[in-house]
């Protein structure tokens, strides 16, 4: 992130933003969560007439969620205090100095935020999980600690959650059925579903289950094993074949009976040129229909793939965009597309020089395995409908191992997409230089230096990564996850595979290329001139419950005195197992008219951009982020919590936050009626939609 830029975007965006409504503004209904982003600081005893808040405002660029390389989640913090005096009876006859300090709870961390006064005014970074804010009054500012006299104070929002001695009550009237042994779940057609180290249960959360049918797939034959995915190179007006059918895999010495496109796991990558056109023709194997959808590509409407196909189709489509997309099926993709109907689609732009020496495609997905093999999903409905299915082992191209092999100097363009069903990922190689480039449906007008790729379920990036020395680097995945029960933040950390660097030098050398930071025009020159309009339309995330057990429903009300912007890992795994369809209703709401999901018709003007407010409710029964997906069409990220996006690409998918607002421009392109929903696949089954039209 450009320190500089960021801090100085903040600055003259203040009163610009100001209109969108920002965290410390009065809470309103349809604006960011107060209580998430926005810290009250209060005055110390004996200290009359100073008041504040502090901002912890989404710092700009290009992700809707700011961490560090290691998971912490980052703010950039503007406090806004009246009634500062001159002077203090520690310092009568000079004029004071006001310092804030951000420190761990437990005092063993400390930063200087910078000097404040009367007015806002924007600090230095926070990156610590949980954290105090101190303001002291000082007679120099070049401390490097606090020596005056504490003015104001307070404490982070994920300071809230309290360990089990203060829950203690609360927790007891819940009750305990006893924990089912491993037969019992077996007897009961449910394995065991593994549960992340460290993560304490209790013996009524441990005795829930779902109550819908477990299916796996199966079949009577020996089935052929899944290949490694081929390439089909496709010109303008060919006729390729796809088919959908059943393989065996074998993942850690497991084998599975699994989904696949043509046999093979991911399925084919479709390599085209922009502006071409081919046909699909698709065949339908499995027991159940299903369906392509070609997500991300401005396509006809009657080739969206939402329809189910129980026989064969012939998809048409029309590639405009050049970038990355993917095409997976639209039917239970909660069960099809995690047992590994996916693949990607390369659209490149002719002639374009990509100034890397290689280029990897990597689609990547978490698989749930339990001791016996896959866990099974709902038939009826699905299961994990409050947080969605994480899963416990991570793979790279199907495969829980990637390596690769290149020489020193190298520079590698990885296309990245996330095709888990809910899982937020937070990639980087340690030690490796990483540069951004692109993103869902096109480039990003200012190449960036980043620490990690955040990408949530549906999304796509293009980075430049330069191996400059000899050895091993690891592409790794660290969040931080939050044990709900104790209140505590963990590291989580997975390695998805090994890049190994050989000593020799790479013959084409491109360093100079990579070194520079390219800038493109903007995707839409009159993008800032949206900032300061209210929106066109505005869409609530929220949740509705029903039917839940009791201990479900009395530990989620404990947890929600505090929600993460995102929900990392499944830190409450037995509670989420057993929510199924049939009790969870995701809702996406237009509070203009009160309709919700498939009752909603919103209606827009064909080349005429639309400014679309998502706002994720923070008063919902549980709040976690939403990839929300737009089909059909492409946008751009506006704002998060009022905060300008500097960084702007063309997408089809964007992550709201837990609590968040988040502001889109849609480019009114394609005409049809389309979808928008929740890329997270148990949401999406449970409700988590509604449908559009550009006339």
């Amino acid at each position: 992130m450009r320190r500089g830029v960021l801090v100085l975007a903040l600055v003259l965006s203040e009163g610009v933003c100001r209109a969108q409504g920002r965290p410390c503004d009065p809470p309103t209904p349809l604006g960011p969560s107060h209580d998430l982003y926005c810290i009250e600081l209060v005055a110390a005893p004996g200290v009359r007439g100073v008041s504040g808040r502090l901002e912890l405002s989404s710092p700009p660029g290009p992700f809707t969620v700011a961490v560090t390389a290691d998971g912490h989640s980052r703010f950039i913090p503007i406090v806004f205090l009246s009634g500062l005096p001159r002077t203090t009876h520690d310092a009568p006859r000079t004029d004071v100095v006001y310092i804030a300090w951000a420190t761990t709870p437990q005092m063993d961390s400390l930063i200087k935020l910078g000097e404040v006064k009367n007015g806002s005014v924007t600090l230095r970074a926070i990156e610590f999980d949980k954290f105090n804010i101190l303001i002291s009054s000082e007679r120099s500012a070049r401390v490097r600690e606090p020596r005056g006299r504490i003015i104001l104070r307070g404490q982070s929002p994920s300071t809230r959650p309290f360990p089990p001695d203060l829950l203690e009550f609360s927790l007891g009237a819940a009750g305990s059925t006893g924990a089912m042994d491993h037969g019992e779940h077996e007897r009961s057609g449910w394995p065991m579903v593994p549960t992340p180290p460290g993560v304490t249960m209790l013996p009524s959360e441990m005795a829930l289950r779902p109550e819908v049918t477990p299916f796996l797939p199966a079949a009577d034959v020996p089935l052929p094993n899944a290949e490694s995915n081929e390439v089909i190179r496709a010109r303008d007006g060919d006729l390729i074949d796809l088919d959908a059918e059943l393989v065996r895999r074998t993942i850690n010495g497991q084998t599975f009976t699994m989904y696949s496109y043509n046999g093979e796991y991911p399925g084919p990558l479709i390599e085209v040129a922009a502006g071409s056109e081919i046909m699909v023709r698709f065949k339908n194997h499995l027991a159940d229909s299903t369906s392509i959808h070609w997500h991300g590509i401005r396509l006809e409407n009657a080739f969206d793939g939402v329809d189910g196909v129980t026989d064969e189709f012939t998809y048409k489509l029309k590639f405009p965009d050049a970038g990355i997309f993917w095409y997976h099926p639209h039917i239970r993709e909660d069960i099809q597309q995690a047992l590994g109907l996916y693949g990607n689609i390369l659209v490149r732009e002719p002639g374009a020089q990509v100034p890397a020496n290689r280029e990897a495609i990597l689609m990547l997905q978490d698989l749930l395995v339990g001791d016996g093999g896959l866990i099974p999903f709902g038939l009826e409905s699905p299961t994990h409908a409050l947080m969605g299915r994480f899963g416990n082992v991570v793979l790279v191209n199907g495969e829980p191992s990637y390596r690769l092999s290149v020489r020193r100097g190298e520079v590698v363009r990885f296309y990245l997409t996330n095709v888990s069903n809910t899982r937020t990922l937070n990639l980087s190689f340690p030690g490796a230089r990483m540069k951004l480039v692109a993103t869902d449906a096109g480039p990003f007008a200012h190449e960036a230096w980043i620490e990690s790729v955040v990408i949530a379920p549906a999304e796509r990036y293009v980075v430049d990564v330069q191996f400059d020395r000899t050895g091993e680097f690891a592409l790794l995945n660290k969040v931080i996850g939050l044990d709900h029960l104790f209140g505590r933040f963990f590291p989580m950390v997975d390695t998805l595979g090994i890049a190994s660097v050989s000593p020799q030098r790479v013959s084409r050398d491109l360093s100079k290329a990579f070194a520079a930071l390219r800038r493109r025009p903007p995707p839409f020159a009159a993008a800032s001139s949206y900032l300061n309009r209210p929106p066109d339309h505005t869409l609530v995330l929220t949740l509705q419950t029903h039917g839940l057990p009791f201990v479900t429903e009395r530990l989620m009300q404990l947890d929600s005195i505090y929600f993460a912007p995102v929900e990392w890992g499944g830190t409450m795994p037995m509670m989420n197992w057993a929510s199924t369809g049939r009790q969870v209703r995701w809702v996406l709401k237009d509070p203009a008219t009160g309709h919700e999901n498939m009752d909603i018709a919103w209606q827009f003007h064909r080349g005429e951009p639309a400014k679309i407010r998502l706002v994720n409710e923070r008063r919902a029964f549980h709040g976690m982020q939403h990839p929300i997906h737009m089909h059909g069409q492409r946008f751009l990220v506006l704002a998060v919590n009022g905060v300008p996006n500097e960084d702007l690409a063309w997408k089809d998918t964007v992550l709201v936050p837990a609590g968040a607002v988040v502001d889109i421009l849609l480019d009114t392109a394609n005409p049809g009626e389309w979808m928008l929903h929740c890329h997270i696949a148990e949401h999406l089954s449970a409700g988590m939609m509604m449908h559009f039209t550009v006339d």
